[in-house]
């Protein structure tokens, strides 16, 4: 059948990624639930496996060659901050890798957005939130500006976005100036990268996060097995539930140790970012898969002309896929801001869109549209992270810092465009 005669309810679906086995038809047993995910593997969905097995690997790696050093509460609450930047711009270049498009200007949209930040605290003497929110609000306005000509116009997102990546910096220049850095010292700014939750509310959040996931999966698996649809057995529900706690406590534990090199000081916590990103990312995770929205951008993703025959408007969604990367971007920006309590004119530029775009791709996010989740860009930019953080610590040379995690984004291209050949094939 060819991409013209897909019905209105193919072109309407998403396109999930593999990360569990729901929706297919297999028995409700663990062996099934093997077998069934056994069979996607083979068929080329390796969804979020390879950047688990990298990050399991380089955490092995670097724990072996630096084992006084990698694993200390220091190393990855620093670790853990450093990421959180690339994170969230990964999350917002999802919606637009999803769609098999590319915004090559959201490094630097995060930079403007930074910009406007300092100049209001610092110049304009306005207080954090309106900072905060006219930074997000140039995010926006930045990405329906480039979704326009992408979607309406027609103009290819390639050369749309690479023009602004160019006219971008020049903003950014013009509002620090040549030369020029600000200084950053709002207190509630500088606080989300270098200040910490209070012991007491971090053990409640994570307690929060540990129920709350337990609640939601398990009330899926009894309203699933209600109404006789196909789920998991409820042993891997448990299981996946009990090893989501371990991760989430088992952090919770490490970063509440006391990391300071001083006795004098008190360094203890989790940093304010990490729930931040947490939150986000359940926000972007139930935008993605709970609303129609969400199930749009895989559709048009998945086949742009099947979902436009189908009644959905394909350039709307196309503005807002490149809105909501801009305004994430915006985000961004401001957590890079409050972990260098500055702004420099090449906020943004250099390799942040070229680590963002990885930590998208590795975590599981195709480059050909129609595939990718939120969980993506967490699980890619903590593989980016330890990366840069483990080869810091060995002292390696920066030119093979470049050469590695450029061999790791290309490793990770090739499995995606093999995955999709197999899966292709096994149709």
């Amino acid at each position: 059948m060819s991409s013209n005669t897909l019905t209105a309810a193919e072109a309407s679906g998403p396109q999930k990624p593999a990360a569990g086995f729901e929706g297919d038809r297999q028995d409700n047993t663990l062996g099934g639930a093997v077998r069934g995910y056994l069979d996607k593997l083979r068929g080329g969905d390796l969804g979020a496996l390879p950047a688990v097995l990298g990050i399991i690997t380089l955490g092995i790696l670097f724990t072996v060659l630096r084992p006084g050093t990698f694993l200390t509460p220091l190393n990855l609450a620093n670790l853990a901050v450093q990421a959180t930047p690339i994170i969230v711009l990964a999350m917002g270049l999802v919606f637009v890798l999803l769609l098999g498009e590319i915004d090559l200007s959201a490094g630097v949209v995060s930079g403007v957005c930074s910009a406007v930040l300092a100049q209001l605290l610092v110049q304009g003497g306005f207080g954090w939130p309106v900072a905060v929110l006219a930074a997000i609000v140039t995010g926006a306005v930045i990405g329906m500006f480039t979704g326009s000509l992408v979607g309406m116009v027609g103009i290819p997102s390639f050369v749309v976005t690479l023009a602004l990546f160019l006219g971008w910096q020049g903003v950014t220049l013009r509002l620090i100036g040549q030369g020029g850095t600000v200084p950053v010292r709002e207190p509630v700014i500088r606080a989300l990268a270098n200040e910490n939750l209070p012991l007491a509310v971090g053990w409640a959040l994570a307690v929060l996060v540990a129920v709350g996931y337990a609640a939601i999966e398990l009330w899926r698996w009894r309203a699933k097995r209600a109404r006789d649809l196909a789920h998991q057995p409820l042993v891997l529900v448990v299981l996946r539930v009990v090893l989501m706690a371990v991760v989430v406590l088992g952090v919770t534990w490490i970063l509440s140790q006391d990391r300071a090199l001083s006795a004098a000081v008190d360094l203890a916590g989790i940093p304010y970012a990490i729930p931040l990103v947490i939150l986000l990312l359940l926000v972007v995770t139930f935008v993605l898969s709970r609303t129609s929205f969400g199930r749009h951008m895989y559709a048009v993703g998945g086949n742009a002309e099947a979902a436009r025959r189908a009644g959905i408007n394909v350039t709307r969604i196309r503005v807002m896929a490149f809105v909501i990367s801009s305004s994430l971007a915006a985000i961004s920006g401001i957590l890079a801001t409050s972990r260098l309590s500055s702004v420099t004119p090449d906020a943004g530029a250099g390799n942040t869109l070229l680590y963002a775009v990885g930590a998208a791709v590795i975590g599981g996010t195709s480059l050909f549209g129609g595939r990718g989740r939120a969980r993506d860009a967490l699980l890619g930019g903590l593989v980016i992270a330890i990366i840069a953080n483990g080869l810091g610590l060995l002292g390696v040379a920066a030119y093979l810092n470049f050469v590695i995690t450029g061999g790791v984004l290309l490793l990770a291209a090739s499995v995606d465009a093999l995955a999709r050949r197999r899966a292709a094939t096994a149709r």
